[in-house]
């Protein structure tokens, strides 16, 4: 199934994302990371020290969750992404994406990782209150 143009039109225009992780035993954390978007694979890529205490959790169990949201106090233009998927290293072109969305990163050393999602939910008010379009990554 396609993503819906509604939700890519979304993830454009953000640029930073709210990375939930946790540990097997159910320790949750939560930080917020620069992203840039894989339309081409639905994924988040971000970048982070292994050293940090998301980046370690997130090595322990790669299943995450993160949320993009508009920040607004109009009900009728609430929008948020939630989203479901996995966290792996970085694939061949991936720098480059990331590289493009944030130029400034091109002299820093990049620990870059991918959020491969398999659920994206857009919950936008802009379409009526609640509504909700889900994507889901086939099997």
């Amino acid at each position: 199934m396609e993503i819906d143009k509604k939700i890519e039109r979304f993830i454009a225009k953000h640029h930073v994302l709210t990375l939930a992780t946790s540990t097997p035993e159910g320790e949750p954390y939560c930080c917020n990371c620069f992203f840039a978007y894989d339309k081409a694979s639905a994924a988040f890529i971000f970048t982070t020290d292994l050293s940090t205490h998301h980046g370690a959790m997130m090595q322990v169990n790669p299943r995450v969750a993160a949320s993009v949201v508009l920040e607004t106090r109009t009900v009728g233009k609430v929008q948020g992404l939630q989203i479901t998927g996995k966290v792996l290293p970085a694939k061949d072109g991936d720098k480059m994406t990331y590289i493009k969305a944030f130029p400034y990163a091109a002299v820093a050393d990049l620990s870059l990782w991918r959020l491969e999602a398999d659920m994206l939910k857009l919950t936008d008010n802009t379409l009526g209150f609640g509504k909700k379009l889900i994507w889901r990554r086939e099997e």
